[in-house]
């Protein structure tokens, strides 16, 4: 039986008319190849020189002897270069491939045994070992002889070549004797896990074995009959590496793992510690430092304990289980690849494959030397990272799962202080558990050193020509380059600091449909229909203040500030564009009153928090909309007051001579009419800013405070944290809420709506009950907003509601404003998620960046 690997390079030897050729042919018809996996080198010269053979040797002139040894050459020559193009690019796609030639000289043996090293793929030899008599006989059958001479030429040169073979490096070799029965076996794929009922992949162990079975606890294993831990669902878990070394139970968890290993209750990859100690059970000389020192003192204590058989049989199953360990694993759904799980890193084209250079990348990652302390440098190979498989790693401590460009970093350093965290997979959650302590001592922990780099500058390298981020409720965002650039020169120019720029917040849509009755283009039934549709039984239905969006970071003191952005400052407050709300002056003003009230009323003590992020509405809406207002709004409705007076009065004046001008009068004074609305909605929203007392605030999310995010929380839940804040501050003002549950409350929020928006007030929006809602595991829309009849006339223009103009405006598509509302919703929260979670700057300008950039997106700004 011939064991074949599921890809590589399978190189058939043999002199010609050893049998090659038909073998794979009946391998083919058996059903054991596929004819794509064969290769041959006489199809190639046929299908290059339109044969296969020349034959130059008989009853040939020394000249035409010359002329067709050099054709065959040539078509030889190109037909062997086509075919290891071929052979190399299935083996960069991880197939299998017969080459079907005779490979007698070491040349043409050794340029497939590099060529398959380099892919990283294994490669096999299928040796044919035939008579010479055999040989001749079979070339007279041909009809195309190769001659006798040539067929004994190689057959010697063969017999030569058979001690080197052997000395080759190959997977395997098989001599395949004349007349020998021979099959092949078709191997799977040993990196293949199929993710069946689940898979919980944890972080690096580094002997913590209390926090692992804390972990693994968690995750809801318990233990079996025989003391195993099994999930009752089936589930399975997976090691990334590092069990061992730098904790204090290193023997304890690795005879934990091989014992699940070689159940079939787990899975373990090869990691630099792994290795390490492999080759010191193995008895080669290897330096026993950076905590694998740790594991030496604890087999010496175990042999002092036992006897030297049973230490010496335990070191020999520890090395084959360490050995054993495969540099990755590819984690499949209905056979599709769908994530990756390795110990420092891969690159794609090593995905699926195994070789020495593979498995040493998987162990270390990519590093560039060595630094001074004597650790490696280590390069972010994440930006290489372009296919759609997760890649799930470890190895590089990091206080929390750092998501980035599809990878996902889960060792959070337990073993120095910090936690052991667990990825359930498919279901992409978390869990982790705190350390009990620092048990590494290590004077250079990797999470103090990550902390001192934390607000260093983004690459932006990595996000200059696109990117895309993963996001916990959306899945992967993707940003385009030309609009990234734009928002890069934002950044770049005129918003505040990036340090303090956590948070973008995001647009809002109007209703996917507009309004079913004819004098209006929106209406909130139809935004009480979209989330009944969506399932949502509970709404909530806020009034909408005609102010600018702003978003307050309040801090508790300036040290706190300074340790968590790196600023001395008691607080900033900018624009939805990240721009600074007031002048400099004004905002520490505000800022500092705020602060004196807040802390009055012990509000950081009492919410156990070191800042509190608002995303809120400030008021009057000239404060940031002054020039609009003043060279826009105000020209244009005093323009058209008069021009329409004027017009009026010239039509009234004309009435008395003429009798037929009176549906010209009212349909003019019906003009004024929409003049005058215009010019009352915009100055309803405006007064004297001289004193900032008159400036108002209107916090509707309380988005998150030192420890925590509140996106769990409902929105009454924030409406009652904004009236708590009126009640606080002379600066927030309560915003009017109503909640939907029943018909009879949604024509109470309807004559609501109707009321105000009739005084001339912009609207209202309704959101669902939670903040964060999904239907059939789709994330719907946050909120829509339902804008007055009058208020629309500033947005589409004074005579928008003339028959004409509705029914044309109602069909606008709204379509694409919603997916920027739900994307740029869903990046606002990962971007809080990180900075709540103490991420790096680089990882919270990532989903800043993004919103802005969706901001960048042409769509119509009137929706």
């Amino acid at each position: 039986m011939i064991k074949i690997p599921h890809a590589g390079i399978v190189i058939m030897i043999g002199a010609s008319n050893s049998g090659k050729s038909t073998l794979l042919r009946k391998w083919i018809a058996d059903g054991l190849l596929l004819p794509s996996e064969v290769v041959s080198s006489d199809h190639f010269r046929q299908m290059l020189g339109d044969t296969d053979f020349i034959d130059w040797t008989i009853g040939r002139s020394v000249e035409e002897v010359d002329s067709l040894y050099e054709t065959y050459q040539k078509i030889s020559s190109e037909a062997f270069h086509m075919m290891e193009e071929t052979v190399e690019a299935r083996c960069r796609l991880n197939k299998v491939t017969f080459i079907d030639a005779t490979h007698i000289h070491p040349d043409d043996r050794g340029k497939y045994i590099q060529m398959a090293k380099r892919v990283g793929v294994p490669i096999t030899a299928l040796l044919l070992d035939t008579a010479l008599e055999t040989l001749l006989s079979r070339d007279l059958e041909r009809e195309k002889p190769r001659g006798k001479n040539k067929v004994k030429k190689q057959y010697n040169q063969l017999k030569k070549e058979k001690r080197f073979i052997k000395k080759e490096e190959y997977a395997r070799i098989y001599v395949l004797k004349e007349g020998e029965e021979v099959t092949i076996e078709r191997m799977s794929n040993p990196l293949l896990i199929d993710v069946a009922q689940g898979i919980d992949i944890i972080g690096d162990i580094h002997a913590c074995y209390d926090e692992m079975i804390t972990l693994i606890e968690q995750l809801g294993y318990t233990t079996n009959e025989d003391g195993l831990y099994v999930h009752p669902e089936g589930r399975k878990l997976l090691s990334l590496g590092d069990i061992m070394s730098r904790g204090p139970e290193s023997l304890k968890t690795m005879q934990f793992w091989m014992q699940h290993v070689n159940t079939d209750l787990a899975y373990m990859v090869d990691s630099n510690h792994g290795w390490k100690i492999a080759r010191w059970l193995r008895g080669k000389t290897v330096k026993m430092a950076y905590g694998d020192e740790k594991f030496v003192e604890e087999m010496e204590l175990y042999e002092q304990q036992n006897s030297e058989e049973a230490t010496t049989l335990l070191k020999q199953q520890l090395e084959n289980f360490l050995i054993a360990a495969p540099s990755h694993y590819i984690l499949t759904q209905n056979d599709i690849p769908t994530a990756v799980c390795v110990h420092a890193g891969i690159k794609d084209e090593m995905i699926g494959k195994e070789s020495r250079d593979i498995k040493d990348f998987s162990r270390y990652g990519e590093t560039a030397g060595i630094a001074s302390n004597g650790r490696p440098i280590r390069l972010d190979w994440t930006v290489h990272h372009h296919n759609s498989l997760l890649v799930i790693w470890g190895h590089d401590p990091k206080p929390q799962p750092l998501i980035a460009n599809r990878t996902v970093n889960i060792d959070q350093g337990v073993v120095f202080g910090g936690q052991l965290t667990a990825l359930r997979y498919p279901e992409k959650t978390f869990i982790a558990v705190n350390a009990k302590q620092d048990y590494a001592e290590d004077p250079t922990n990797p999470l103090n050193e990550w902390e001192k780099k934390r607000l260093d500058p983004p690459n932006i390298t990595k996000l200059v020509n696109g990117y895309t981020v993963l996001t916990a409720d959306l899945g992967e965002v993707e940003v385009l380059a030309d609009y990234v650039q734009a928002a890069i020169d934002t950044t770049s120019h005129f918003t505040v600091p990036l340090e303090q720029l956590v948070y973008i917040p995001p647009t809002m849509s109007p209703t996917p449909k507009p309004s079913q009755l004819d004098d209006y283009l929106e209406h909130p039934q139809e935004a009480i229909d979209y989330f009944k549709s969506k399932g949502v039984t509970t709404l909530v239905a806020e009034k909408k203040h005609m102010g600018s969006r702003a978003v307050l970071l309040l801090f508790k003191n300036k040290e706190v500030a300074l340790q968590k952005i790196g600023f001395a400052t008691l607080g900033i407050i900018y624009s939805r564009t990240g721009r600074r709300f007031f002048e400099r002056e004004t905002e520490q003003q505000v800022v500092q009153s705020l602060n004196e009230e807040l802390t009055a009323k012990g509000y950081f003590t009492k919410n156990d928090t070191d800042f509190v992020l608002l995303d809120a509405e400030i008021m009057p809406w000239n404060l940031k909309a002054k020039e609009l207002i003043r060279s826009q709004y105000a020209h244009i409705a005093e323009q058209a007051i008069l021009d329409r007076s004027k017009l009026l009065e010239s039509l009234t004046q004309g009435m008395a001579a003429r009798g037929d001008l009176a549906p010209w009068l009212s349909q003019m004074e019906e003009k004024l009419e929409h003049a005058e609305i215009f010019k009352e909605v915009f100055q309803k929203y405006c007064w004297n800013v001289d004193d900032v007392d008159a400036i108002q605030i209107a916090p509707f999310h309380v988005l998150a405070h030192s420890k925590q995010t509140f996106f769990g929380e409902p929105h009454t839940w924030h409406m009652k944290q904004n009236e708590a804040f009126a009640e606080s501050s002379k600066w927030f003002v309560r915003t009017d809420y109503r909640i939907i549950t029943d018909k009879t409350s949604e024509q109470e929020v309807v004559d609501w709506w109707t009321t105000i928006t009739e005084q001339g007030h912009e609207g209202i929006v309704i959101k669902p009950e939670y903040f964060i809602t999904k239907y059939k595991g789709q994330l719907i829309q946050p909120a829509l907003k339902v804008r007055g009849r009058k208020y629309l006339n500033i947005i589409y223009g004074m005579d928008y509601t003339e028959p004409a103009n509705l029914e044309r405006l109602k069909q606008r598509n709204t379509g694409k404003k919603q997916r920027m509302a739900l994307q740029e919703f869903t990046l606002g929260i990962e971007g809080i998620r990180r900075f709540v979670n103490n991420e790096s700057l680089e990882r919270i300008h990532e989903s800043v960046l993004a919103t802005l950039a969706m901001e960048s997106t042409p769509v119509d700004p009137r929706l």
